[in-house]
């Protein structure tokens, strides 16, 4: 049968592509939004109008940038689209597309990324758009949003299988060059030799940096600004505006950075699957990971060619040295523990093997008999070589639950789910009476009760360290920050936008009495061969303009005291393990600074202590046509 199935699928792949058409898309930089439909049949004939009998869509196409664009199809029901960004942009490929995608709702998953995030050979997938049955198609729909530079894309095919056909790329010039770069282009700071990287290397090796400039204590404070030492981080509110206060009793703003650690952003995996793609790859055992087989890393080894046998001492001092000239003073989430046991930064740290749970959309089963016990022996282990550091500013307890606003979904995931005590416990609670409320309600008390254990917990075992809340993807409702208020000493949440909404952090801060920290923001662009971040702008320039309108926007706020950038290093050019490969680093593959970011991070921190006590105003400096990652507006060429 599989047989058949293989020989059915290259029949139909055939067929599909025997009568074809390119055609052409010029997105337009004027506009909003910018794209075509197409009638699949003036692409490729011969391809039915009901798709029930296939598993994937295949595109051959090239597009002149890794921009994230929308393929959508018209059905019976109405549009349906999902986000596409290629790791090949100026080379043609082949994209298969799960079929699933564009049918169901995403499969539960324990946060944000993990659910919408999907990962290919040649690109990757984002799950947005509406999802329903594939019938009566008879269009295919290409548009971006906000297009930067007017890019291009040809699109040479059509194609639907049963099985999975695999990505391929096309074209005969690599994609990643030696040193990790994208080589299908050129930009401005470009690396084309070894002489030329190793001149700027030691050009930042010789500089000679301090705090200084920042007025920073030993452990990153305010030097004039005193309250009571205790020997931890604590926080306090003072004259109507909160703030972290250091271990030696300054006043302190985290200003830090999400997944600070060496040799970032070039990491290729999937190798074997991925013909073509890789001009030169790192010699055995220099950046390899050896639980991998199939995967090397461009960033380390730039970092051997940077430093020899030597590199991981090194290249962790040289981020201390960096954080110091750019007024960095936190080493924040799913960072190096290597660089965090330098004890020369402030850091925090989130919690592990907690129970979150992947079909749970990341809520743990605090029903089963031995989940309280677990919870017990993981966090003794985990927080035991920490409690007495004060370097260590608090722990998060989790990112971006995905179930939040899902709570129906997951209590119908729950009861078509496996036997386990959580399910046990929801039909109890819906044996007298089923609605929508009460289910909600079953969430929200698991949800509480799960946070009072851990908090408990936590401060059984380290008393010292702070609870910096859960990270939420965006603000929830009253009720869950009336839960909040009770068990965290930090309220904690990601918020990638222009700048954070004043009414926002209004509404936290009201609703739990507590301060605040933005645990993730960013800004790229597409200059580099990846996909432009969260929020885009149009140069490299525009990310430290953003930078700053946004850092120093959110400081005026008198309940902020931390931001965490999201990242350190660029994303890698051929994906991460979810798929994304964000322009959104301070520093990229070959272990160079962007200089306009860093400037910006370094005017910026100078700027905050006046700005949070209200003595100095934020810049007014917007960046220009910056968009964000959500709804793409009901537009074609407008």
């Amino acid at each position: 049968m599989k047989k058949f199935l293989f020989t059915l699928t290259t029949f139909l792949l055939c067929l599909f592509t025997s009568a074809q058409k390119t055609v052409k898309i010029q997105f337009d930089s004027n506009k909003e939004v910018s794209g075509k439909k197409f009638a699949i049949r003036d692409i490729t004939q011969g391809i039915p109008t009901n798709w029930d009998g296939y598993n994937f869509v295949v595109l051959e196409f090239r597009i002149t940038t890794p921009q994230r664009f929308h393929v959508g199809f018209t059905t019976e029901t109405g549009y349906n689209e999902l986000r596409v960004m290629s790791y090949c942009a100026n080379g043609w490929n082949k994209l298969a597309i799960p079929l699933r995608f564009y049918r169901d709702l995403p499969g539960a998953a324990v946060d944000l990324a993990a659910t919408y995030n999907q990962a290919s050979y040649t690109g990757w997938i984002n799950l947005g758009g509406k999802r329903g049955a594939l019938k009566g198609i008879d269009s295919i729909g290409i548009r971006m949003n906000a297009p930067i530079n007017n890019p291009e894309m040809e699109l040479k095919s059509i194609a639907l299988s049963v099985e999975d056909p695999g990505d391929q790329y096309l074209g005969d010039q690599p994609v990643v060059d030696e040193f990790g770069q994208w080589n299908l282009g050129d930009f401005d700071g470009k690396i084309k030799s070894l002489d030329q990287l190793r001149k700027e290397w030691n050009a930042e090796d010789a500089e000679v940096v301090s705090t200084k400039a920042y007025n920073y204590s030993k452990f990153g404070g305010y030097l004039p600004a005193k309250a009571k030492a205790t020997g931890f981080f604590y926080t306090k509110k003072i004259d109507g505006k909160w703030w972290f206060v250091d271990p030696e009793g300054c006043l302190f703003l985290s200003v830090g950075v999400d997944c600070v650690s060496p040799g970032g952003g070039g990491n290729a995996r999937d190798i074997d699957k991925r013909a073509k793609i890789y001009k030169e790859l790192p010699p055995a055992g220099i950046g390899s990971n050896q639980r991998r087989p199939s995967s090397a890393s461009f960033g380390n080894w730039n970092l051997f060619r940077r430093y020899g046998e030597s590199y991981p001492e090194k290249s962790r001092e040289l981020i201390i040295k960096r954080m110091d000239k750019w007024g960095l003073n936190t080493i924040c989430n799913w960072s190096s523990a290597e660089v965090m046991a330098l004890n020369k930064k402030a850091f925090m740290l989130q919690l592990r093997d907690i129970g979150l749970d992947n079909g749970l959309m990341g809520l743990p089963d605090i029903y089963a008999p031995d989940y309280q016990a677990g919870l017990e022996g993981a966090l003794f282990d985990y927080l035991r070589p920490n409690k007495d550091n004060p370097w260590l500013i608090g722990y998060f307890v989790a990112n971006e639950p995905s179930w939040l606003g899902q709570e129906a979904r997951l209590c119908g995931l729950i009861l078509d789910g496996k036997d386990k005590p959580i399910k046990n416990e929801l039909k109890k609670i819906l044996a007298t009476g089923d609605t929508p409320e009460k289910r909600k309600q079953f969430i929200y008390s698991t949800f509480k009760t799960f946070l009072q254990l851990v908090n408990k917990t936590v401060k059984q075992y380290d008393p010292n360290h702070l609870n910096l809340g859960m990270r939420f993807g965006h603000v929830p409702d009253k009720e869950i920050l009336d839960i909040c208020k009770d068990v965290f000493d930090v309220f904690s949440f990601n918020c990638y936008d222009l700048f954070p909404r004043k009414e926002f952090m209004d509404q936290i801060l009201e609703g739990t009495g507590l301060p605040m920290i933005i645990g993730e923001y960013h800004f790229g662009t597409i200059d580099r061969g990846m996909a432009q971040s969260l929020w885009q702008v149009n140069s490299q320039k525009e990310r430290g303009v953003a930078y700053s309108y946004y850092t120093e926007k959110a400081y005026s706020h008198p309940g902020l005291i931390g931001t965490a950038y999201f990242q350190w290093c660029d994303q890698d050019l051929t994906g991460r393990r979810d798929g994304e490969n964000y322009n959104c680093g301070l520093i990229d593959v070959t272990d160079r600074p962007y200089p306009y970011q860093v400037e910006a991070m370094s005017k910026t921190a100078k700027n905050l202590f006046n700005i949070h006590n209200g003595t100095a105003q934020p810049t007014d400096q917007k960046p220009v046509k910056a968009r964000g990652h959500g709804g793409i507006p009901d537009l074609w060429e407008k």
